[in-house]
């Protein structure tokens, strides 16, 4: 039997969202529509729709940890993203596994609330993910809040972005890449930044509510253009592109806040007659 992989195989550890809209369930859509097949470690079940976060199950580190190491045993993975990292036992544990694996690219999105507001992340899970994941990282790509909340600078404006990156840069990451999606006018500009390069990524933003699940879809589609061999800039721009058309043809679900569609060029098959 021919057991080549025919595609290029990416993980996401990240949390379930019943609701379909972000997690584990946005991740694996943003990568089989990228051209990927898509692996998880789940960290935590969670009980949501699109009202808002009703309850949280936190996965125990060790059934985080063998989840992580059976997908690297069968697969060449080529690239990990991680998103809801609970607790600090979870995040502990994921950079054990991410230390065996340097040669992988690690996309870290440091979800710290869900877009309704909930908390995603313990307190001591900031700090340990400051000194033990943010080291490996290929890429960090919190948002202005959670820029500000990890390097303990004010972030108000994208003109912050630079002063909140020296010091997320010091944790050891490669590659900073603050979102510009919860800033206020006309445009969403990222901004990514290493210690000798700045890239500014401006785009026009899309005037919907329906915004759920934009980080996880975003930070998915970077990973699996690492996976696919793009240079991290290179990554960026495209992945940009990607959640701006995820963004602009997202869906009013629910009685809530929609949520944005990755598979915004799919177009379901025709069934035989």
């Amino acid at each position: 039997m021919n057991r080549s992989v025919c595609l290029p195989v990416a993980l996401t550890v990240a949390g379930s969202d019943s609701g379909g809209g972000a997690g584990i369930q946005a991740d694996l859509l943003t990568f089989s529509v990228m051209g990927l097949h898509g692996t998880s470690a789940i960290t935590a079940v969670t009980a949501q729709n699109s009202l808002g976060v009703v309850s949280i199950h936190r996965v125990p580190p060790e059934t985080v940890r063998d989840q992580i190491a059976a997908v690297f045993a069968d697969f060449p993975v080529a690239a990990v993203k991680t998103g809801m990292l609970p607790t600090a036992g979870i995040v502990s544990v994921v950079a054990e596994e991410m230390r065996g694996h340097p040669g992988v690219p690690l996309v870290v999105d440091p979800v710290v609330r869900s877009t309704s507001g909930a908390d995603l992340q313990e307190r001591d899970a900031v700090r340990v993910m400051k000194d033990e994941l943010f080291p490996l990282a290929t890429v960090i790509t919190p948002n202005g809040a959670e820029a500000a909340l990890f390097s303990g600078t004010p972030v108000r404006a994208v003109s912050d972005f630079r002063a909140a990156a020296e010091t997320l840069l010091d944790t050891g990451c490669r590659w900073l890449l603050v979102t510009g999606g919860d800033q206020g006018g006309d445009l969403s500009t990222d901004v990514l930044i290493s210690r000798n390069e700045c890239f500014e990524f401006p785009g026009k933003r899309v005037d919907t509510e329906h915004t759920h699940g934009s980080g996880c879809v975003f930070s998915a589609a970077l990973a699996a253009r690492l996976a696919q061999g793009d240079s991290v800039p290179d990554a960026v721009k495209r992945g940009k592109w990607f959640i701006t058309e995820a963004i602009r043809n997202g869906m009013p679900l629910g009685a809530g806040r929609g949520a944005v569609r990755p598979a915004f060029g799919v177009t379901p098959p025709e069934a035989p007659e």
